[in-house]
């Protein structure tokens, strides 16, 4: 077994595309579910509206990548609205099959064949990236120590992905320091005493989704831009499911457990890929028992068995309180 590649693509992929995509998701549900106590299943939709909202207004109407910036945190703001307005005055149940359902909504109507001019179907959006990579300061060549490393173009990515994720964390940090964060733990509590002090509650749940929804985007830009394609099965329900699972790994109600939870995950995720692989290949592991086609589901039974272990032994995630997921539902 070749060691040094395992634990190399392991370290790598702790700070690859995936590790600060699902972070800035997960920092966003952060903001829902830790913070506020709201059940939101569909921030795989706040991501599709960011990433389509680059790959549309680039390689569809051939307009500037800024503008595309805006345009997909425009929709993420749209989308919250749209969501909250009928569902945030209900219990807590109600918002999250109405989230779970806009997700499925929103990928099948950019799947569609309908709006295939515009969105590209099934085959998604491509060569919209170009602008971004333009400005590139890294020049032509490996960036790392040894053969653990990136080149430009990734380099550049993650550049700005981490900056974005630190100036996430910093942004919840500051905001849940505040008055307002105050107002969003006190009503996960208890959202009746808060309304019996005169908060308006509804006020405050709208603007909490909004700004989760706001930061769980950024993950569907850094995706778009790191991948420089799009497909609209990327964000199925799958792809909330992992961001509760960074998040429950981590701990909720804490500024970097999401950041955190990611690193663990697609580490873990890494590991027991390689290793099944290698073991396989050094004949350790019969092929009569896993062969390398059927590792990709294995190593996420393995990861499922784990999260299991996790809640019976340790709910609130590794840095997480359990007082943190006790929500009041009504």
């Amino acid at each position: 077994m070749n060691v040094e590649r395992i634990l190399i693509n392991a370290l790598e992929a702790g700070i690859g595309l995936e590790t600060v995509v699902f972070a800035l998701a997960a920092i966003g549900l952060n903001v829902h579910f830790g913070y506020t106590g709201l059940l939101n299943f569909g921030q795989s939709a706040f991501m599709a509206m960011a990433a389509y909202g680059i790959g549309t207004t680039v390689a569809t109407f051939d307009l500037p990548l800024w503008l595309g910036v805006i345009f997909g945190l425009l929709a993420a703001v749209l989308l919250a609205l749209l969501l909250g307005i009928p569902t945030l005055r209900l219990r807590a149940d109600y918002l999250a099959i109405v989230t779970i359902a806009a997700a499925e909504i929103v990928r099948l109507t950019v799947r569609s064949v309908t709006f295939e001019e515009t969105f590209g179907g099934s085959d998604g959006r491509q060569g919209f990236s170009n602008d971004f990579y333009s400005i590139n300061p890294y020049p032509e060549g490996f960036y790392g120590v040894g053969r653990f490393g990136f080149s430009e173009r990734p380099i550049w990515v993650l550049t700005v992905g981490w900056t974005l994720v630190a100036l996430s964390c910093l942004f919840v940090f500051l905001l849940m320091r505040s008055p307002w964060g105050r107002v969003l733990k006190a009503i996960r509590e208890d959202e009746d005493a808060v309304r019996s002090l005169g908060k308006n509650v509804y006020s405050y749940k709208m603007q909490s989704l909004v700004i989760g929804g706001v930061l769980g985007c950024l993950g569907g830009f850094i995706l778009a831009l790191g991948r420089s394609s799009i497909q609209p099965d990327i964000f199925g329900t799958e792809t909330t499911f992992f961001a509760y699972t960074v998040l429950i790994l981590g701990g909720a109600a804490r500024v970097a457990s999401p950041v955190v939870g990611a690193m663990i995950f697609w580490v873990v995720l890494s590991l027991t890929d390689n290793v099944l692989n290698e073991a396989i290949d050094a004949g350790y592991v019969s092929t009569s028992i896993i062969n390398n086609t059927q590792v990709g589901q294995f190593r996420f039974m393995l990861v499922g068995l784990s999260l299991m272990l996790l809640m019976i032994f340790r709910p609130q995630g590794i840095f997480g309180d359990r007082r943190e997921i006790a929500l009041d539902a009504r």
